[in-house]
């Protein structure tokens, strides 16, 4: 993985001989003697200093990709008066005094662009604190209310640094401490400016990009911290089915296994905590109920506490003990920082398991208190253990899977992240709605969240505005304690909020195109998929002071409701800021808003705050039960006019959601092109683009025109065609029947 760089003699024999015109570096990075300065992207720089001048090449946890280093023809250096040379790439202007020094603000200077102006930028170890726009947390265990969010890399003033010095590198795939006392800085600069996709794109180049993940992960989740039988578990999956709720993820919590155990250091009081022996008691053939919930179209997780690993109490105990080659009396103690112990308890721990069956890992570590390191090891045992879960995952072509609390810089490579244990009340709905939109600042991409809170009085309306806010995040997910009055089960808490709460399940289930294709899009660019406004609206001060508010993907924006409402109908407000040059269009009723305003948007308890880009195409499915396995025969497009004349294409992802194919090539794009002219819409289907194993060969397509008016034609390849009604979605729709994917699909009106 490593870059071969040109020997150091030839650079510094480039350098050396370097006019006051400017030229090409003989290579990147560029070595002045015992500086080392790297240019990875037009807006991120890597500075080193060795007393020895032996650079660091390996990877950490946080730059991972040593490969990417920006090509020299973006490069410009020349000599300038005496010591100091101006470096330049398409974003910035460095000076560097080669002093001998290491890097610091009297010999490095860097000129960038914000709001218009040049700005100098004079590298510190830290921006000391100052003006930063948030970013993710570890977690929100036992928290009440709203908290201080770490960094991120995104600031007003357009620049930020992360110091990896003296962290620990990535040799064969193990953690091994750098020790490492000549090698004294090594500091990345994020130098953006107003471009704060530049920012994130770099985040991706040294630290690697966001996988795909599994497809499942982004469906409907149930979860309970409760200890359920084999009747129980599928009469829940029965209760969805019955009451027309969609469900794609059944979790296991703690309940699936023994709780016999006898020795060990436990977690808050407690030693059965963690397990790997099944609960027989409970689930008398695992094997079978896991089979029934599979047959039903549902994946399976189990909730694992490692932190005492196999213990004697375990089925089998000898044998893990025997393969680890473990002598002796003495219980092993789980030991991260060891190969081949993680070895053995991958294998013994979960492989049974997997065997089985089994999806994925519900890594619940919470021993930072006991286990805050890597032993020997400047890492978190967080930060690695969700590594090594998530890359144990990769195996039989599989893309890897992990879900697990936040653990810093480095960690989106291990997607996908929960917040923890939060309490059920107002305060902190509104808390994860502003952490959520601010998380991906720091590259936590994919928040996935106790829907109604951990714990807390039971509020069948605050479960309610808390489903709205879950159905635009990574998943719809529902957990609570181990409480008789908790159970977040959607249709058990009155008529009103059944409705409301299947309105926005059902929501769900049909936007799951769009989800997807917009994971794809966050995979290739490192664009949040919940954005806070200043990402794509960063230009406009308002941008900034809108918390409550995200776009969700390209085309959508939407500001959960997070306060109580009043009447019968529990009617309550959200502040929301439209941008300006942009026409939105309320997704429930329709109604239509020019852009360039702030207004208080009323709702009741069936509805919130969401609205659709005009001029774009909102791709969609039909409501199904299982909408992350479902195949697409039916693209829904939901299309609203546009503020003026446009040509606007949105990219409809596809791929068979699971396998490691799409990094080769193995998934399809559909160009969604909606243009608009004078009085005249066009909405083009361009012929699918790759392929994949499953790919449907013919689709139908569905197309909403709420905009549309009364007794307007409209053509479909030419052909007048039927304009019929959607009563649920109360719009006019025009339907296209099964078509080859490969085939282009035309539909022209007038608006």
């Amino acid at each position: 993985m490593h870059r071969i760089f040109k020997s150091l003699a030839a650079v510094l024999i480039s350098l050396s001989g370097l006019t006051a015109m400017a030229e090409k570096p003989a290579a990147n990075p560029l070595v002045f003697g015992n500086n080392r300065l790297s240019i990875i992207t037009p807006t991120l720089l890597r500075l080193e200093y060795a007393r020895d001048a032996k650079f660091i090449d390996e990877p950490t946890m946080f730059a991972y990709d040593r490969e990417s280093m920006l090509d020299t023809d973006k490069i410009d250096v020349k000599k300038i008066d005496g010591e100091w040379y101006e470096i330049t790439t398409p974003a910035l202007r460095i000076r560097f005094k080669d002093d001998g020094f290491p890097f610091s603000t009297s010999n490095l200077l860097v000129y960038y662009t914000l709001n218009g102006k040049e700005k100098k930028f004079t590298n510190r170890n830290h921006p000391i604190g100052r003006n930063n726009l948030g970013g993710p947390v570890e977690t929100l265990d036992r928290c009440t209310k709203e908290i201080p969010m770490d960094e991120g890399l995104l600031r007003p003033e357009g620049w930020y640094v992360i110091d990896d010095e003296n962290k620990d590198l990535l040799v064969d795939g193990w953690l091994k401490p750098r020790n490492n006392k000549n090698h004294i800085q090594d500091q990345y600069c994020f130098v953006y400016g107003n471009d704060y996709k530049a920012a994130l794109a770099s985040l991706g180049a040294i630290s690697g990009k966001v996988p795909m993940t599994r497809k499942y992960i982004h469906g409907v989740w149930y979860c309970r911290y409760w200890d359920y039988t084999t009747d129980e578990f599928l009469d829940i999956i029965n209760g969805y089915d019955k009451n027309d709720f969609p469900i794609d993820n059944l979790v296991m919590d703690m309940g699936w296994h023994t709780n016999d155990a006898t020795t060990g250091t436990g977690h808050n009081g407690h030693l059965n905590w963690n397990g790997y022996t099944w609960n027989k008691k409970l689930i008398p053939d695992p094997q079978a109920l896991i089979d029934s919930v599979h047959a039903r179209g549902i994946t399976v997780s189990l909730n694992d506490h490692p932190h005492d690993g196999i213990r004697p109490h375990e089925y089998n105990y000898n044998e893990f003990v025997n393969a680890l080659g473990h002598k002796g009396d003495k219980v092993p103690l789980f030991d991260p920082a060891d190969r081949n112990y993680m070895t053995k308890f991958f294998d013994y721990a979960h492989r049974p398991h997997e065997n089985m069956g089994v999806d994925f890992w519900w890594l619940d570590w919470q021993q930072n208190y006991l286990y805050q390191k890597v032993p020997g090891h400047s890492t978190s045992t967080l930060a690695w253990l969700n590594a090594l879960y998530f890359n144990d995952t990769k195996r039989d072509n599989k893309r890897g899977v992990g879900y697990s609390r936040w653990a810093g810089w480095g960690d989106h490579r291990h997607p996908v992240q929960f917040s923890g244990d939060a309490q059920a009340n107002w305060p902190m709905l509104a808390f994860e709605v502003k952490l959520t939109a601010a998380s991906g600042n720091g590259g936590c991409y994919y928040w996935i969240h106790d829907t109604g809170g951990f714990r807390g009085i039971p509020n069948p309306e605050l479960t309610v505005r808390w489903t709205q806010f879950s159905a635009l995040t990574a998943a719809l997910r529902v957990h609570s304690t181990k409480d008789a009055k908790l159970d977040r089960r959607p249709w058990i808490s009155g008529d009103k909020e059944t409705k409301a709460m299947r309105k926005m399940y059902h929501f769900r289930s049909e936007l799951m195109p769009y989800v997807y294709s917009s994971v794809w899009q966050v995979h290739s660019t490192m664009i949040p998929l919940n954005r806070p406004m200043y990402i794509d609206y960063g230009h406009d001060k308002e941008s900034f002071k809108q918390p409550q508010q995200f776009t969700f993907g390209d085309i959508l924006l939407a500001a959960p409701i997070t306060s109580p409402g009043k009447g019968d109908d529990k009617v309550a407000a959200q502040t929301v800021w439209f941008p300006k040059g942009e026409v939105w269009y309320d997704y429930f009723n329709h109604g239509k808003v020019d852009g360039g305003q702030t207004l208080s948007i009323e709702k009741s308890l069936d509805e919130f705050p969401l609205y659709v880009r005009g001029g774009w195409i909102l791709p969609m499915q039909p409501y199904t039960p299982r909408p992350a396995s479902e195949p697409l025969k039916n693209l829904v497009m939901r299309v609203y006019p546009a503020a003026g004349d446009t040509d606007n294409t949105y990219t409809l992802y596809e791929d068979d959601g699971i396998s490691r194919d799409y990094e080769n090539g193995g998934f399809a794009t559909t160009r969604l092109q909606y243009t608009q002219t004078g009085g005249k819409a066009t909405v083009t289907v361009h012929p699918a683009e790759g392929g994949y194993n499953g790919q449907v060969k013919t689709r139908a397509y569905t197309l909403q025109l709420p905009a549309l008016k009364d007794g307007v034609t409209v053509k479909v390849n030419g052909k007048k065609a039927k304009v019929g009604t959607d009563p649920k979605h109360g719009c006019k729709t025009v339907t296209v029947a099964p078509t080859s994917v490969s085939r282009k699909v035309v539909i022209e009106y007038n608006i």
